[in-house]
């Protein structure tokens, strides 16, 4: 067992003079160094790529807010089972309920589950790839965006683009649903709407038929939580000072 851990850790120097390392007590140890180093290295480089950013963990999520929203399947998708199967997750709901505080906590369980993630809006990203001088250059940019095990698009519907950006979407979606590979999308738009997203776009119809194919749906209903904080925050505000005359 020692053994197949030191070829699996490459370390060709101990086998070569395995007759003499074998029985040594400090071994297995070592093996457990280099395994802990290179799995927090791993991870470190995983969550760079990933560029997930800030987050609160999905434990701060507030249930009680929403209107609607299920519980149950969204913590399901935390498990990671629609990664494993290649199939979708779309978020959909208004500005303010959650989704990419949930994109998020499950981009991050995705990377500490050991997968490659990219965490990207969809401005982000299709600016990106339209930025490319040439075929080759958007080939390789394609990558970026196409190999990752977990790709995570939040902010579809904020902003309208034209044919060429719908194109771009369009190539994402069929290279990874050809994979397949995992997609997590939020929008706030219904989908019989995202012809205004993407006017004038004769792939829009495909687009979304690729992208729901193999995909499950979580709807959420509900006011801002930010427009929430907002007014919470402005009445603390306002009995601190009415305190403070008073007193």
């Amino acid at each position: 067992m020692l053994r197949s851990r030191l070829q699996r850790l490459r370390l060709h120097g101990l086998l070569a003079h395995w007759d003499d390392v074998a029985l040594k007590p400090w071994l297995a140890e070592l093996c457990a160094y280099e395994e802990h180093e290179r799995q927090r290295r791993s991870l470190e480089r995983r969550l760079r790529y990933a560029r997930i950013g800030a987050f609160k963990s999905i434990t701060d999520f507030d249930w009680s807010w929403p209107k609607k929203i299920d519980k149950d399947a969204t913590l399901d998708l935390l498990s990671l089972g629609f990664v494993e199967e290649g199939v979708n997750a779309v978020m959909l709901g208004p500005n303010g309920v959650g989704k990419t505080m949930l994109i998020r906590n499950i981009a991050h369980q995705a990377v500490v589950r050991g997968h490659t993630v990219r965490f990207t809006t969809a401005s982000d990203m299709l600016s990106d790839l339209a930025a490319q001088e040439s075929s080759a250059a958007l080939k390789r940019r394609l990558r970026r965006y196409c190999q990752p095990k977990l790709l995570c698009i939040d902010e579809v519907g904020y902003l309208s683009y034209d044919s060429r950006y719908a194109d771009l979407l369009f190539e994402v979606v069929t290279r990874r649903y050809e994979g397949p590979r995992s997609i997590v999308l939020s929008t706030n738009k219904p989908f019989s709407e995202w012809s205004q997203v993407f006017p004038n776009a004769a792939c829009v119809v495909t687009l979304v038929d690729r992208l729901l194919h193999r995909s499950e749906i979580l709807s959420i209903e509900g006011d801002s939580f930010r427009l929430k904080e907002a007014t919470d925050r402005a009445a603390a505000k306002a009995k601190s000072r009415s305190t403070k005359r008073k007193a």
